[in-house]
């Protein structure tokens, strides 16, 4: 069996640097982007004047969205909100050193005080997934266009709340679900699916086997003076304080997210979804629970298995957190399955073997910037194979807000990929499969399971669902 090699680094164009305030912006795109994301847009981005743009959770993805966007445009970073002082005020720091104008941002703990000034063009949301849906409807109404972290939020009617406030006000949204702006995946789209290289499509499979659930047994503890709980926790249940929640610990428990389902099923689906033209599942079952690591207090699933229905074609996603994955290459992955062949793809490679063992094999690889953005390697926790995917998902953000257009990844297809995921929570919570009538925002025929698509709110928060 033949290989062909498609390395993305060199099939790439690369688009030459633009002189922007005495700095340098270098742009980079795949093929397929160069055209619709830059072309006369690029040039147009050396004389505009800076976006004013504000920053809302001042963690580890929030600054990583935040500097990519630095990268690629003349922005000017006017306020960053986190209930954490310190966290605060190192990000407010960081940004003065990166942007051009060398300004420290103006520093909110409260999201409520930043957004009031409604003086901000761009809002990133970067924030836990239980307040990604407020934070993203609070930014909406004050006028700014929104790059919103996955999930778009923690229960389905939230989710339907924010898209109806961004139709209603006529925002940009683009959701955090940068696979789509992945050059090796847009390729593998583009060369194998597009070209009809798998034929008849019957099965998808996706998976995560991850030993990404925190599963410790932390004692309670005081609460410290630089760090605002109550805010933090926000409309989530206040669980008693057992350490720093926002240093990824709070990804272990149901209050405030939906578990690994919820934080990386939703990438994967998205993908799917993308690269088959999907929409709404007609109906979603699930099974899974805590079956090996009881020993801590996490109490989102260890195992879990879910199936997305949609006729002629079932996609099935299965997580553990314990174990070894089955192909080593792919422990986050989708396989499509056709009848002349299969395709492997993640963030790290993609490969298409076809059934017949004359034709030849295809494979991808992911595209890394290092050379081009040389500060990338500098930074803490940066995901190397994610930051060229995230500036070209900033890039196509910019042009949306420039046309008054539909991002690659619109609040309303990351709604579908986030509810359907919570769905499937749902589902295992119930013991049964669900079907979604979006146009009515109901399960059809469930009026149980209907009380579970939103969420109690602690008060005095108030669920944005009509």
């Amino acid at each position: 069996m033949n290989e062909v090699r498609m390395k993305n680094n060199q099939a790439n164009c690369f688009i030459k640097p633009f002189a922007i305030n005495r700095r340098r912006f270098l742009y980079t795109a795949s093929a397929s982007l160069a055209y619709a994301v830059l072309g006369a847009y690029g040039a147009d981005l050396v004389n505009r004047k800076p976006r004013r743009v504000g920053l809302i959770g001042a963690g580890w993805y929030g600054k990583s969205d935040l500097w990519r966007l630095i990268q690629v445009a003349p922005v000017e970073v006017v306020s960053i909100c986190d209930p954490d002082k310190k966290l605060l005020a190192g990000a407010v720091e960081m940004a003065s050193q990166r942007q051009e104008s060398k300004r420290s941002p103006r520093a909110y703990t409260d999201y409520r005080e930043m957004l009031k000034e409604k003086d901000l063009d761009i809002v990133l949301v970067g924030s836990p997934d239980h307040w990604h849906a407020l934070h993203g409807i609070a930014a909406i109404e004050a006028g700014a266009d929104v790059y919103l972290q996955k999930p778009t939020s923690a229960d389905v009617l939230e989710g339907e709340a924010i898209l109806a406030a961004a139709r209603k006000h006529g925002r940009v949204v683009q959701v955090g679900t940068q696979r789509k702006s992945t050059p090796h995946l847009i390729e593998v789209k583009k060369q194998i699916v597009d070209a009809g290289l798998l034929g008849k499509i019957g099965h998808v499979d996706m998976c995560c086997y991850y030993p990404m659930r925190a599963n410790g047994n932390p004692p309670v503890e005081p609460v410290p003076e630089f760090f605002d709980y109550d805010l933090w926790t926000g409309p989530a249940p206040l669980r008693p304080f057992d350490g720093m929640p926002h240093v990824r610990w709070w990804r272990t428990f149901m209050e405030y997210g939906n578990g690994i389902m919820g934080d990386m099923c939703v990438h994967t689906l998205d993908t799917v979804r993308w690269m088959l033209g999907l929409g709404w599942p007609t109906r979603i079952s699930s099974f899974g629970g805590i079956f090996v690591q009881k020993e801590g207090k996490s109490n989102i699933s260890d195992t879990q298995t879910a199936t997305f229905e949609y006729p002629g074609l079932s996609v099935v996603w299965q997580h553990r957190t314990w174990g070894n994955p089955p192909d080593p290459d792919y422990p986050w992955a989708l396989f499509i399955h056709g009848e002349k062949g299969v395709l492997k793809a993640s963030t790290m490679r993609a490969d298409f073997i076809p059934n017949d063992s004359k034709a030849q094999t295809l494979h991808f690889e992911c595209l890394f910037e290092r050379e081009q953005f040389p500060e990338d390697l500098k930074e803490k926790d940066i995901e190397l194979n994610a930051a060229p995917a995230t500036r070209r998902h900033m890039l196509d953000f910019l042009a949306a807000i420039d046309h008054r257009s539909r991002p690659i990844a619109d609040i309303e297809q990351g709604h579908i990929s986030t509810a359907s995921c919570i769905l499937a929570n749902l589902a295992m919570k119930v013991g049964r499969p669900v079907a979604y009538d979006a146009r009515k925002r109901e399960l059809v025929g469930d009026a149980k399971a209907n009380a579970l698509l939103r969420r109690n709110y602690r008060r005095p928060w108030k669920h944005p669902a009509p």
